[in-house]
């Protein structure tokens, strides 16, 4: 922008003028652009659209229990597995639609590695929905 007057006697006296004109004529291109665009963005075509009453189709996946204990035992839905029976149930139950959640519960003194071990195997067969149970108690 200018800040330039040409009635100015002393050449080093600051310039108290501001030049208004370039921002004048940037605000009036701008209002021109808004003019012309405006009555696109509200345009919209007209459709029919049909009517029809239903209740929305919903799936709900169902859940597995995993408990592992201290020992690092593992119980599908309350039945004792070994190792191999949990392999198999993974996978009989990746191969469901929609796939099921698996809900681990651990006991607090169970090692972290036979967890990892468990989701692992969960993830290998298919099985990504997995929660944590956790007691809700107040104890801190």
């Amino acid at each position: 922008m200018a800040f330039a007057s040409l009635d100015s006697s002393d050449e080093n006296a600051p310039l108290a003028e501001i030049n208004m004109v370039p921002l004048i004529d940037v605000m009036l291109v701008l209002l021109i652009i808004f003019i012309v665009t405006a009555p696109l963005l509200t345009h919209a075509v007209k459709v029919e659209l049909p009517r029809a009453a239903s209740a929305p189709n919903e799936t709900r996946a169902e859940n597995v229990q995993l408990a592992i204990d201290a020992q690092g035992q593992l119980f599908w839905n309350g039945e004792s597995v070994d190792a191999a029976a949990f392999s198999e149930r993974l996978a009989q139950s990746a191969a469901i639609t929609p796939a099921p959640e698996l809900h681990i519960r651990a006991e607090r003194s169970t090692p972290y590695e036979k967890v990892a071990q468990v989701m692992s195997e969960a993830a290998r067969h298919g099985l990504t929905r997995i929660g944590f149970v956790t007691d809700p108690s107040d104890r801190h």
